[in-house]
C-alpha cells in the first residue's frame, strides 16, 4: 500500500509504503534508483498486553531502535502523524 504525500514535486523521486507483518506496521521508502528498491525506514507493533503501539526506527546499522521522541502511542494513527 502507499502513503500519499502531500509533496507533489518528490512523488516521482520517493514514495511511503507500508506493510502489514504480523502484529507489526512496517514503514519503508521506495526510490527509483536501482529499480526502486525498498528500504525499511520505521515501524510500529502492538503491545496487547499494554494496548499501546511501540514505535521503532531503523539505523544504518539494519537494527531497529525505540523512537525516543514518541516511544509509544496509544492509536496507530498517531504513529503516522508528524
Amino acid at each position: 500500500m502507499v502513503l500519499q504525500s502531500g509533496l507533489v514535486h518528490i512523488r516521482n523521486k520517493l514514495a511511503l509504503k507500508y506493510r502489514i507483518e504480523s502484529q507489526s506496521v512496517v514503514i519503508f521508502e521506495v526510490r527509483p534508483l536501482r529499480d526502486w528498491p525498498d528500504e525499511m525506514v520505521a515501524k510500529t507493533t502492538y503491545v496487547k498486553k499494554n494496548r499501546m503501539w511501540k514505535v521503532y526506527w531503523q539505523r544504518a546499522d539494519l537494527k531497529w531502535y525505540g523512537y525516543e521522541p514518541v516511544p509509544e502511542v496509544g492509536l496507530l494513527e498517531a504513529f503516522r502523524s508528524p
